[in-house]
């Protein structure tokens, strides 16, 4: 349980219960992504990404881009590394979805914070995906209004 009156930083007593959680797993071992940290204990990602960058200094965990966060350091684990990466997962579920006729030509996408939650990844994962369907042709983007599919004749022939 979390004291919000006290003296010690929230950030700090999330790292504790988690540096507790992640004794007891082996190398390799994933762990609660920000955004479960975020969602568990009703704090903001900035308080979330804190508590992560604690244990990673101290060397109990290690983070891959695109992947996660796991128990130890990356040269310990006998990991099995993802086959695709996750931004490529959401580019290509998003160019299933607007080839499928699901997402529309003009018609707006998922924004970040929709596409941050609904797969569970860091903003920057997303806008990743974003800047590949955007380099194929499949969405542009309006300042201040956000990303729309493109109209077919722009979508990349097969």
């Amino acid at each position: 349980m979390l004291d919000y009156n006290g003296d010690t930083h929230i950030y700090l007593q999330i790292a504790e219960i988690l540096r507790q959680r992640v004794s007891g797993l082996t190398s390799g071992h994933p762990v609660p992504s920000e955004a479960d940290i975020q969602s568990e204990f009703g704090v903001a990602r900035t308080t979330a990404r804190r508590a992560i960058h604690v244990l990673r200094e101290e060397g109990l965990i290690y983070t891959v881009q695109g992947e996660g966060t796991f128990v130890g350091s990356p040269g310990d684990a006998p990991r099995e590394p993802r086959k695709v990466p996750m931004y490529r997962q959401i580019a290509d579920d998003i160019e299933r979805q607007i080839r499928s006729g699901k997402l529309q030509p003009r018609r707006p996408i998922p924004g970040e914070t929709s596409l941050t939650q609904q797969y569970d990844v860091a903003r920057e994962t997303v806008r990743r995906a974003m800047a590949l369907l955007r380099e194929h042709g499949w969405i542009y983007t309006v300042a201040a209004r956000g990303s729309f599919v493109s109209p077919p004749e722009s979508w990349p022939q097969d």
